[in-house]
């Protein structure tokens, strides 16, 4: 299963070694593993819930994972999200390409990540000292996504 959300944490290792089952042409496998941290634009941060739209949220990191595919001819992907409650300290999201070669692996992982963080159906909510607030989407996130429509791919 190349795409999962869910509230229970994730085994690296078990996420990489399912992906590279069975398939001798991997070369470089590139992974990302997102993290609840305990500040955010300045202020502590005790807390933070996401939420998602089930089966759309699903059909949308597909879709994502399908134009990396397509874009740099890598071997698999996968994306495990997961929703609910989190502190800090907690892993959040972990995204892993398996390629040929490790060009097309980084490139390819980047991307997911970049596209995760913009066009993903997520919603993120903080508990910090002041109460709760919803986080919207930085700039910084647009920006990095933004530069995917003009780079071409590289398989290398």
């Amino acid at each position: 299963m190349r795409v999962r959300v869910q509230t229970a944490d994730f085994d690296i290792s078990a996420e990489i070694a399912a992906l590279r089952a069975g398939k001798p042409g991997i070369g470089a496998v590139a992974s990302f593993i997102g993290v609840c941290r305990d500040i955010n634009d300045g202020d502590s941060v005790a807390a933070m819930t996401l939420e998602h739209y089930p089966g759309m949220t699903e059909r949308s990191i597909e879709a994502i994972i399908d134009q990396a595919i397509a874009r740099w001819q890598v071997t698999d992907a996968r994306v495990v999200h997961r929703v609910g409650d989190l502190r800090p300290l907690d892993q959040i999201v972990f995204v892993a390409v398996a390629a040929e070669h490790r060009g097309a692996a980084f490139a390819a992982c980047e991307f997911i990540m970049d596209y995760l963080k913009t066009q993903a159906p997520f919603w993120k909510r903080e508990q910090t000292p002041t109460g709760a607030r919803w986080v919207d989407a930085r700039t910084t996130d647009e920006a990095a996504a933004a530069r995917w429509a003009s780079d071409a791919p590289t398989g290398r």
